[in-house]
């Protein structure tokens, strides 16, 4: 009893600091996009849905960024566990090759073929001009944040963090008064409206990848990284990140590709179901962020643990794990169901928008439970431990086999409400619980990736 009970006291030492640190930061970053939604909306709901298009194209990109992030933190912790550091700085040099190569991808798509790229997420004409002047700026923060977050990734795998919540204080100070300047025109600045939005937002991720970057090189002290470490490139290493990689990046770019489906399904309907979904889906991530950021901090605790050679803990740790899964969000859930309204209260929309906007809340606060299990138990638990092929087959089979099928019948053969079409987007999240908790439970994703270099 005795044991278990300094298991327990020894997994929320490693697995809380890395939550909240790690929470407050997304936080501060959904904020950022929060204050964007809210003035993009005083200024034009026309403006709010043409961001809100590029946006999808932005979540693509954070996707994919996010697979290639996994693969570095998942094998960084591992190797941080047995505390050897220079793996982890040749891994994190692989890392940053494949990020920089998405993001060229994602800006050279952009910058050739802008009204291709947004046409297939809407056939409003309208909209469509909005994100183009949007996207004319945005195109280059694609390079900035594939950096920057990979960067981030490699500190959280050797459990700093901290970091990330300073960049993220910056960048909301910065796109909040250059918004208020620069889409108003006030304070003397000239109105650009959405144009102004991107420029805030081009500023702030320029001023992270600053942060970040004298961080990493002048100030951390654990992974003690140098220029020429950047430029390195272990063929024996790169193998390794390529297997426990490229499931998630192949993954996250289906899933970025299934959502900006899911965006065109909803976009394809009416101007307003864009405004109220990309509303709903701000709020839902601010509410949900504790949920979304325990797979960040399970992955590294999980891995730290194997990589130590401490299985005997996987197993109390991963049940542990799973019960504050859930009473996070049933909090989650709760909490988003109680303020719906008065958030959306604060959006100055047509009455169309705002109530598709708040029964989109309402389905959201349900599925947060399943959210907030489901996403932390296969990308935390499950691939941290070492099975990072999972995830991938089991989000994408219930994709696009369920969720874009059901949701196009829905829309454009039997002319659901976008209530309905919307409760068919969300559905998964409340399905996937139950292959992820018949998964973990069986125990057979534990495996250590590392090797003596």
């Amino acid at each position: 009893m005795t044991d278990i009970k300094q298991a327990r006291k020894d997994l929320y030492r490693l697995f809380f600091p890395l939550l909240v640190v790690i929470a407050l930061q997304q936080l501060v970053s959904l904020m950022v996009n929060l204050v964007d939604n809210l003035m993009l909306g005083s200024y034009s709901e026309l403006a709010l849905s043409g961001a809100a298009l590029v946006n999808q194209l932005q979540f693509m990109l954070q996707q994919v960024i996010s697979g290639v992030g996994s693969g570095v933190s998942v094998l960084g912790a591992q190797y941080w566990g047995k505390r050897e550091v220079d793996p982890i700085r040749r891994i994190i040099a692989i890392g940053l090759k494949f990020a920089l190569a998405a993001g060229v991808l994602f800006f050279a798509a952009t910058a050739l073929f802008p009204r291709g790229v947004l046409r297939i997420l809407t056939n409003d004409e309208a909209v469509i001009a909005q994100g183009v002047e949007y996207l004319r700026v945005m195109k280059w923060t694609y390079l900035i944040y594939s950096v920057s977050a990979v960067l981030m990734f490699s500190l959280r795998s050797v459990e700093t963090a901290f970091i990330g919540t300073v960049m993220s204080a910056s960048t909301i100070v910065i796109n909040a008064s250059l918004n208020y300047c620069l889409i108003f025109g006030n304070f003397g600045a000239p109105e650009l409206g959405i144009t102004g939005a991107a420029v805030a937002t081009l500023v702030s991720r320029i001023v992270e990848l600053l942060i970040i970057t004298v961080y990493i090189l002048k100030i951390d002290k654990k992974l003690k990284m140098k220029v020429r470490h950047f430029f390195t490139l272990d063929r024996v290493l790169l193998g390794d990140y390529f297997r426990v990689s490229i499931p998630v990046v192949l993954s996250g770019a289906l899933w970025g590709v299934a959502q900006t489906a899911q965006t065109a399904i909803l976009g394809h309907i009416h101007q307003s179901v864009i405004a109220a979904n990309s509303i709903a889906s701000v709020v839902f991530q601010i509410f949900a962020v504790f949920g979304m950021s325990c797979a960040n901090a399970a992955s590294v605790t999980i891995g730290k643990t194997v990589g130590s050679g401490r299985l005997d803990l996987v197993r109390p740790y991963s049940r542990s794990l799973q019960r504050i899964f859930l009473a996070i969000g049933v909090v989650s859930g709760a909490l988003l169901f109680a303020f719906k309204g008065v958030i959306v209260d604060m959006y100055k929309v047509t009455d169309e928008t705002r109530s598709l906007a708040v029964a989109f809340l309402t389905v959201l606060s349900v599925t947060t439970v399943g959210t907030c299990y489901e996403f932390p138990v296969e990308s935390g638990i499950i691939g941290g431990g070492g099975d990072t092929k999972y995830a991938a087959i089991c989000d994408n089979t219930f994709m696009w086999l369920f969720t874009i099928p059901s949701a196009m019948l829905s829309a454009f053969v039997f002319r659901f409400p976008p209530v309905v079409t919307f409760i068919f987007l969300k559905a998964d999240q409340i399905l996937k619980c139950i292959p992820n908790a018949i998964k973990c439970n069986r125990y057979r994703w534990v495996r250590d990736l590392t090797r003596s270099v």
